[in-house]
């Protein structure tokens, strides 16, 4: 089995006295969802798989610090060594050890030249679903955790899930996000059987916990067309205080954020079942039909019968949807 090593220990053994150039907040690193992207991903995929070397690569090795929202991250690495940063803190890994980053977190990497390994990015909205039917201790991390582990079956585990996930992503068979989502449950849950420590008490802690908060309430209660002002409420803030948590830590407001979220809902309504639009516009609380059409077309630039159409030839095994007069 591997041996974690918690995160918090490089924070607080006073061995590491290096401090990132201007990062004295975290809102000044910039805000990707992939790095060096400012597109977004396509509507329906909730995740995303990569070498370390197909991206790193590209710029010279080395991830400058960046940070993410909505999005979890896990940093694979098999062979080599990396210097990692984390917020204010620089701890150095050698393969195979892991890196699992929340969102909001400030992170960058620098590669040595013979790196290999994996980067998982997975919304959420799936994290919250994997999460969901493994109890207590299958909890999402609240912060960064790094793990190093022995050359072993554990990490030739590890290594084995991250190189599935990475070629069924790029495949088009039956039961392909059956069996990615099989894989990715391996990864995280073995990632999970050593539960982190105790760990420092990160910079606007607050403001993260409020956030997150808002995140779990977004997952249970999107489909029911809340306002801010309800989701407000529910979290016990001022609409004000809600807007600068998300504007802080994702650099969106609410309502786009709900937006962003139903439409994510729709889009993959749309690709993987064979409902109809009408029948996805009830399942999503919009009182008709022709309403979710329009708000799917302004989130997606095209209408909900465009967008299936297209995304079929791409998302592989979907079965085909009846014709839907909406």
């Amino acid at each position: 089995m591997g041996i974690m090593v918690n995160a918090s220990s490089r924070f607080e053994n006073g061995l590491l006295k290096h401090k990132i150039a201007h990062m004295n907040h975290f809102q000044l690193a910039p805000l990707f969802e992939l790095y060096g992207e400012h597109t977004g991903w396509p509507l329906a995929e909730m995740l995303h798989c990569e070498t370390i070397a197909s991206r790193s690569r590209l710029h010279n090795w080395h991830i400058r610090p960046h940070r993410h929202a909505g999005l979890y991250q896990i940093l694979y690495l098999h062979e080599g060594q990396a210097l990692v940063s984390l917020e204010d803190a620089r701890p150095a890994i050698r393969g195979p050890a892991a890196v699992e980053v929340p969102q909001a977190y400030v992170h960058g990497f620098e590669f040595d030249a013979h790196c290999a390994g994996y980067v998982i990015t997975i919304t959420n909205a799936l994290l919250t679903h994997l999460a969901r039917g493994l109890g207590p201790s299958g909890a999402p991390p609240g912060r960064p955790v790094l793990h190093q582990f022995s050359a072993g079956p554990h990490s030739a585990g590890l290594h084995e899930a991250c190189a599935r996930i990475n070629s069924l992503r790029a495949a088009r068979q039956p039961f392909r996000e059956a069996r990615i989502e099989a894989w990715l449950t391996l990864l995280y849950t073995s990632l999970r059987e050593h539960p982190a420590e105790g760990s420092p008490r990160p910079r606007d802690a607050r403001g993260r916990q409020h956030y997150a908060r808002f995140g779990e309430l977004l997952e249970r209660s999107h489909t029911r067309q809340h306002t801010v002002a309800w989701y407000a409420r529910e979290l016990g803030l001022s609409t004000t205080h809600l807007n600068l948590v998300t504007r802080a830590h994702a650099g969106k407001s609410p309502l786009r954020l709900i937006h962003e979220r139903l439409a994510l809902e729709a889009s993959r309504s749309l690709v993987y079942t064979t409902m109809t639009v009408g029948e996805i516009s009830d399942a999503l609380g919009f009182s008709e039909p022709a309403h979710f059409t329009r708000f799917f077309r302004k989130a997606a630039g095209q209408s909900p019968r465009d967008f299936r159409l297209r995304a079929q030839g791409r998302a592989g095994p979907a079965a085909q949807a009846p014709e839907d007069p909406a």
